[in-house]
């Protein structure tokens, strides 16, 4: 075998079945090794955002990492926006970067660079192999790294003759680490806080956000009265009727810090404590009340499931939840349609066991709890804040879970940063139907202008924000694309485009028109 032979076969036994690739001259001979590996699925994406995005959402959904393969440097970059979102998921994901042959680095070649520097803010683990024979090695040392709870970036960078040298061998799997649990100490002094008198919160983060780690909450909630509280954006959060229900953090600052007031104790699971997504003037960044005790149950790696139901049974508490969300979907009335309603029709459409890929920006803090009583679902949104982020990890949510409806709500702005999953929705005919929620413009920028202090923005700042000149024609770009598509203004012409494909297999777009900075 030669060494990306090697390395393919390595990723293959240890568990990568997807390879999300766009691929350059010096990762041809990974591309020929892939050819060869009928296990590992290869995946064409026109835009190396587009790859790391459908990675996060493979990861996120599969909870194990697919693989990216990448140009050089110029090619990571590219892709790092949707990386650093992952990366912030705590999302499994291994990154093959190619590289120039080691001889030919020191000609200084146009497309040079150093590939380490670029992938570390981005990774939780780099390396470079250092022969044909350790490629496998490091493939194999990568995807053990990817799996430590809860998941991480690992990238590797391939030299181009490492990958077509001779005499490589794969090498077998290694087991990760288990997670780090809760100390018994650690679960007394959170047991002693929520069962103490007076205004105490759980606050979940991560893997307590998933269906049995909110059990277990649940079951604490019952014991103490302890308020259930997520963060604002969470890698994945399994909610909807008969699943246990908790608050969301408000997004902006002052609202969150008023949202927490009044909390004298609060215990963290699988979550930091909560600090403002910028700074603004006059406003706090610290979100949690100056006096309120700041209780660490377990951290992002650390057990969350495991710390929760320590904890259940050490506050004795019933052996179910009973805060459990009943079945809701607020009336839509008729009419043109806005944020509300398009987030009633959702409530009232979405199919059981759903996946909601969230980059609706300002029109989702709307529909999120527009949607809270619907039917079981779960909800993947923009964790590090880096949009482009939505349509790329539908599409990898819908390869992880091929038999599950995927709705993509997307923000027309943030779209067009990754419009090209589009193309690799339809050549993989992926099961997804995305809602450009089309306003014309960059909603949240409007917002933030005026949160900084500029209460009176001139022409020049306002066209910085504006989508209309020209307006973008979604439902051609989507057909351009490959993906049919259809048009909606009225809450009744989205209903009808909504039932009719969520009906139907394979990629829908629907352009949802709202008011203008909505």
């Amino acid at each position: 075998m030669n060494g990306a032979e090697a390395l393919i076969q390595t990723l293959s036994d240890c568990g990568v079945e997807v390879c999300f690739a766009n691929p350059g001259t010096s990762e041809m001979q990974l591309v020929a090794a892939l050819d060869k590996q009928p296990k590992v699925r290869a995946i064409l994406g026109l835009f190396e955002g587009v790859v790391t995005g459908a990675a996060d959402g493979y990861g996120r959904m599969a909870d194990k990492p697919a693989a990216t393969l990448l140009h050089l440097g110029p090619g990571l970059g590219n892709g790092l926006a949707n990386l650093h979102n992952a990366r912030r998921a705590r999302t499994p994901v291994v990154n093959i970067v190619g590289d120039h042959a080691v001889d030919h680095l020191r000609y200084d070649a146009p497309l040079t660079s150093d590939v380490e520097a670029v992938a570390r803010p981005m990774a939780d683990w780099v390396r470079t192999s250092k022969s044909s024979a350790d490629l496998a090695v490091a493939g194999g040392e990568a995807v053990q790294a990817a799996l430590t709870y809860p998941g991480q970036i690992a990238t590797l960078i391939a030299p181009a003759d490492h990958a077509w040298t001779d005499g490589a061998h794969p090498v077998a799997p290694k087991k990760p680490s288990e997670p780090a649990r809760a100390s018994a100490r650690d679960v007394a002094r959170a047991a002693a806080a929520l069962g103490a008198d007076g205004s105490a919160a759980l606050f979940l983060g991560g893997r307590a956000l998933r269906e049995d780690a909110l059990e277990q909450a649940g079951r604490i909630a019952a014991a103490t009265g302890a308020r259930l509280i997520s963060e604002t954006f969470s890698a994945r959060l399994q909610r909807g009727a008969g699943r246990v229900t908790l608050e969301r953090l408000p997004y902006f600052g002052e609202m969150a810090a008023e949202f927490l007031a009044g909390l004298t104790r609060i215990v963290f699971v699988g979550a930091e404590p909560p600090v403002s997504f910028f700074a603004y003037p006059g406003k706090p960044s610290w979100l949690s009340p100056d006096n309120a005790e700041l209780i660490k149950l377990a951290g992002p790696r650390d057990d969350a499931v495991d710390a929760l139901r320590q904890l259940a049974d050490a506050l004795n508490a019933p052996a179910a939840a009973n805060n459990l969300q009943a079945p809701a979907a607020p009336p839509a009335a008729d009419g043109n349609l806005d944020a509300q309603s398009l987030g009633a029709v959702l409530a009232s459409l979405l199919p059981e066991n759903a996946i909601v890929s969230d980059e609706a920006a300002t029109a989702g803090l709307a529909i999120f709890p527009m949607t809270q009583g619907a039917a079981k679902h779960d909800w993947l949104m923009l964790t590090g804040g880096s949009i482009g982020q939505g349509l790329p990890l539908a599409a990898g949510a819908a390869i992880a879970c091929p038999k599950r409806k995927v709705i993509a709500l997307q923000a027309d702005g943030s779209a067009m940063y990754t419009v090209q999953a589009l193309w690799t929705m339809a050549r993989e005919d992926l099961d997804v139907t995305t809602v450009i929620i089309n306003n014309g413009s960059y909603a949240i920028l409007n917002i933030e202008l005026a949160r900084v202090g500029v209460t009176d923005p001139g022409p020049i700042a306002l066209s910085l924000l504006d989508l209309t000149r020209p307006a973008i024609d979604w439902v051609s770009i989507s057909e351009g694309l490959g993906v049919p598509a259809v048009r909606a203004v009225t809450v009744g012409e989205f209903r009808d485009a909504l039932q009719a494909a969520l009906a139907s297999k394979g990629p829908q777009l629907i352009e949802a028109v709202v008011p203008a900075g909505i």
